[in-house]
């Protein structure tokens, strides 16, 4: 056993005696799964190209033992998408009402952080925490829910409709140097109603910590959920988000993943599929160099039939860089008429670049439609000889290409705020200029 695992025990064994309310049940089911999981290591299949060694010999405090910051509200302006939206605040790992607006949000549509549901709807809070995502679920998990506190509880009732996504913007400065946060997010839309929410996780400072982040989302019959992940964090972070939806019939999830930061990522996207006539989309798109690790592991688990399924993932890697995309899609007997489609498509910009990469199909059902694949490849050398015969520098013509490559992907995406704020970035990424 390694000391940070010692450490992280010992800090679990704290949190579970002071839990508020309702969260109590799942600290203490987090904790004993913990002990029982520990850190997953590369034995797991799931985690075969991953190792967390770094997560787990480092001696992470909890974010959730820490007083709330202070931060001066205009260093959060380049990161609200215009500050127009309703905006949940986390700052080093706890949220800060005092930098939150959610003040306008109509009736039928609430949001609340983690203790004021625990005091305010703790039913609602109890009716679905800890469902979608059980604490037993894997090594993160467990140490997620054993140190639940800090997140939000957004409930959309039936029929309604939210205007612009609701915003949660996850802020790391110097002060959060050193710290662990573990977020737990549950979303509940309920029949026939329609919502978004961007999670965005930014770094002020490039200084060591660890995110561990769930979300449950629950999408009831009729429903639509979009789900929105930016991960642009420091470079020297750590960073594991787990997404776990559960959908009623004709409902439709949609997610997109937009990774860039941290030393060590991982994103998980796992959906059930337990209505008949319903679907979910899943994209992203990672741009790793350095030293940089990501890993993106999805799981499409279609329960009932005439359900669909798409998946789309895009990947840019130079110098060191390391990537994996490990997706799963699994049909069961009962779901007869599945239509799911699954590709990763992957760019190395280096000879030292790398990808791993396992589209998977598991399929027990005889009338379904389903198809995956992957390409790993390297600059298309006869368009980049196009654009210099047209004028254009090698330098520039390389930028053009890996652009039109990841906006792609990006152009899915049906909000065009968040389009073109991700379009920047990736300019960004490749030319170290903005666009204008």
């Amino acid at each position: 056993m390694t000391t940070g695992l010692r450490f992280a025990e010992q800090a679990v064994e704290a949190a579970v005696a002071d839990a508020p309310g309702s969260l109590k049940a799942l600290r203490a089911a987090g904790s004993t799964a913990f002990q029982t999981l520990g850190f997953p290591t590369t034995r797991n299949e799931d985690w075969h190209y991953t190792s967390v060694s770094a997560i787990a010999s480092a001696q992470y405090a909890p974010a959730i033992a820490k007083p709330v910051s202070t931060l001066d509200p205009a260093a959060l302006e380049p990161y609200t998408f215009g500050g127009t939206w309703p905006l949940m605040v986390f700052l080093n790992g706890r949220f800060a009402p005092a930098l939150s607006t959610i003040e306008t949000l109509p009736a039928g549509i609430r949001v609340f952080d983690m203790a004021t549901a625990v005091a305010q709807a703790p039913d609602l809070l109890g009716k679905y925490v800890g469902t979608a995502a059980p604490a037993d679920r894997d090594g993160f998990t467990a140490l997620n829910a054993a140190f639940a506190g800090e997140g939000t509880l957004i409930h959309v009732a039936k029929e309604m409709v939210i205007e612009h996504p609701i915003h949660l913007l996850h802020v790391t400065d110097a002060n959060g140097a050193g710290l662990m946060s573990h977020p737990r997010h549950v979303m509940v839309v309920e029949r026939h109603a329609k919502a978004s929410v961007v999670e965005s996780y930014v770094s002020l400072a490039d200084v060591p910590y660890f995110t561990n982040a769930v979300v449950e989302a629950f999408v009831e019959d009729g429903a639509t959920l979009q789900v929105i992940r930016i991960q642009r964090e420091a470079r020297s972070a750590h960073h594991i988000g787990t997404v776990e939806a559960r959908q009623g019939r004709d409902s439709h999830f949609l997610t997109f993943t937009f990774q860039t930061g941290g030393a060590l990522s991982r994103s998980n996207v796992y959906t059930v599929l337990d209505g008949e006539g319903c679907g979910c989309t899943i994209n992203g798109l990672y741009m790793l160099d350095g030293e940089q690790h990501a890993d993106h592991q999805t799981r499409v688990e279609h329960v009932k039939e005439n359900c669909f399924s798409r998946e789309a993932y895009k990947g840019l890697i130079d110098d060191s860089a390391h990537g994996v995309f490990n997706g799963k899609v699994y049909v069961h007997p009962e779901a007869q008429k599945t239509d799911g489609k699954q590709t990763n498509h992957t760019l190395l910009l280096s000879d030292k670049a790398q990808i791993d990469t396992k589209p998977q199909l598991e399929i027990f059902a005889d009338d379904v439609k389903c198809t995956h694949g992957a390409t790993v490849g390297r600059i298309d050398e006869t368009s980049l000889f196009y654009l210099k015969s047209r004028g254009v520098g090698k330098v520039l013509a390389k930028q053009l290409l890996m652009y039109a490559f990841a906006a792609d992907v990006l152009e899915t995406l049906d909000n065009p705020v968040i389009v073109e704020a991700l379009e920047k970035l990736t300019v960004e990424r490749f030319t170290g200029s903005s666009a204008h």
